[in-house]
């Protein structure tokens, strides 16, 4: 099987970036379908105005949840507009489902991130839940986004928390790659871990040890530093690659199972995924130093070590034993460890995980 590594044809950071959008969309169209929540457009559309020249922008709001019934009122609303490129701005959830509308009307597609929350942004892959907001399916797409455009001083004015789920996001990056890597399990776009993708997971775990807490202080007193710019470019760049390339294991079926329970719904993505990189790690009975350095950024970063950080504060047997069997599902990715899993070791290193949360 070959080496395969993805990503975005452009990516492109930097302070001022969104007044910019129209320019670069030209490439592919100027009647543009701008997915966008209703907050996000106040934020945005004065900056992109500036730059609009001759470019036409339907806004269309966002529903809330990645969903195959969102999917398609995207797609009506879009035809409708007769709009030639998708430009999804906002979070992960606006981003899937922005890709997945240009996947199926077969239309370029812009991702705008305004927060570094999730490594969405650049990845070929559609995270899809149900109405309700459970976990259904992976949509694998066959390419990456056209563009990925990221302004960094709107970015630096999204709240720290998060930044900081964004930060837990990229943590499971390299340990998921590494995971895939003894594996030899295939990647996100059906090939093989390159040395590129390796290094960039590698980079993108070295980043957030070095800057993530500056990062996170920074944006605590809304100022954008190098740190910031690192962080974010961690979060959204070498993360998506990383994560892509490099493949999942873990720490995202982990996060899955967890949907499974109301109470985690108010967390964002990446605080769940950095609590299943504890019980990945757990699981593979990783080196104590390693997981000390994981628990200690988790803690000072304020990302969830413990099941009640989760909103479980009460925690039922059958219910985590749930979770475990749904993160071992066959469609999810805990079949790319290195080893066999089944969902009693899935529960335990959930439950051991826990305590040592609650004991550091």
């Amino acid at each position: 099987m070959a080496s395969i590594i993805a990503s975005p044809s452009r990516y492109i950071q930097g302070k001022g970036e969104m007044e910019n959008l129209c320019t670069y969309a030209e490439n592919y169209g100027t009647n543009l379908f701008v997915l966008t929540s209703p907050s996000g457009r106040k934020r945005v559309e004065p900056f992109i105005a500036k730059g609009q020249k001759d470019a036409k922008i339907t806004y269309e709001a966002f529903n809330g949840e990645c969903c195959m019934t969102e999917i398609n009122r995207v797609m009506d609303m879009c035809e409708k507009a007769g709009s030639e490129v998708i430009v999804g701005i906002g979070g992960g959830k606006i981003h899937d489902t922005a890709k997945a509308v240009a996947y199926y009307m077969k239309k370029p597609v812009i991702i705008v991130p305004t927060i570094a929350s999730t490594d969405a942004p650049c990845s070929a892959l559609s995270v899809i839940y149900t109405d309700d907001g459970v976990f259904e399916k992976y949509l694998f797409l066959p390419a990456s986004p056209n563009m990925v455009l990221v302004d960094t001083d709107i970015v630096s004015k999204a709240p720290e928390r998060l930044l900081v789920a964004g930060m837990g996001d990229a943590l499971a990056t390299y340990f998921e790659a590494r995971a895939c890597q003894q594996s030899d399990a295939s990647n996100c776009v059906g090939g093989k871990i390159t040395l590129a993708a390796m290094a960039l997971a590698e980079l993108c775990y070295e980043t957030l040890i070095d800057e993530g807490i500056d990062a996170k202080l920074a944006v605590r007193e809304n100022i954008c530093t190098k740190a910031v710019e690192h962080i974010i470019e961690a979060n959204t760049y070498l993360s998506g690659i990383g994560f892509e390339s490099g493949g999942l294991a873990g720490a995202h079926a982990i996060h899955n199972g967890l949907t499974a329970i109301p109470e985690t719904h108010e967390l964002y993505h990446g605080e769940k995924v950095a609590f299943g990189t504890l019980v990945q790690l757990v699981l593979e009975g990783a080196d104590q130093d390693e997981i000390q350095e994981v628990l200690g950024f988790c803690q000072e970063a304020e990302l969830p070590t413990t099941l009640a950080d989760l909103g479980i504060k009460e925690v039922k047997e059958e219910q985590i034993m749930e979770v475990a069997r749904l993160a071992c599902s066959p469609d999810d990715t805990l079949g790319n460890m290195p080893f066999e899993v089944t969902p009693e070791d899935v529960y335990a290193a959930i439950i051991a995980a826990d305590a040592l949360g609650r004991y550091y």
